[in-house]
């Protein structure tokens, strides 16, 4: 079989494209926390850790987010997408037990926050339920 130089650089270069293409859609979201020590987080982090003792999830969910009447959040948060996150803390689920949070100013505005806290102890990156801000 013989190639013509003419369509097979084309061809390659389209190739190449696909492939670094795939590669990053592939590529892991970056963590949306920074966390040293275990337990200390950058000041948004910070601010979802205090989002989630004002809000009391705790009284659910457990000082530790391991679950107590609601379900553990260090489980949930590995395989629930960030969209199905803020959909459940804005909408509730009801049926479940779980509250609506989409009239709570101070949840809604540091939901992306409350994500990175509660993403950071689910994937182990935060070690202890407390956390401290790093200066």
């Amino acid at each position: 079989m013989k190639f013509r130089k003419s369509t097979l650089l084309p061809s390659l270069v389209l190739l190449a494209g696909v492939a670094c293409t795939l590669a990053v859609a592939a590529a892991p979201d970056p963590a949306p926390y920074k966390v040293t020590d275990g337990y200390k987080v950058d000041p948004e982090t910070m601010k979802g850790f205090r989002t989630w003792r004002s809000a009391a999830c705790d009284r659910c969910h457990g000082p530790n987010q391991e679950g107590m009447v609601g379900p553990s959040l260090i489980n949930s948060l590995k395989t629930m997408k960030k969209d199905d996150f803020v959909k459940v803390v804005r909408d509730g689920r009801l049926d479940k037990g779980m509250q609506s949070f989409g009239n709570n100013p101070a949840v809604m505005e540091n939901i992306n926050q409350l994500y990175a806290y509660l993403k950071g102890r689910s994937d182990g990156a935060i070690t202890r339920a407390r956390v401290e801000e790093n200066k």
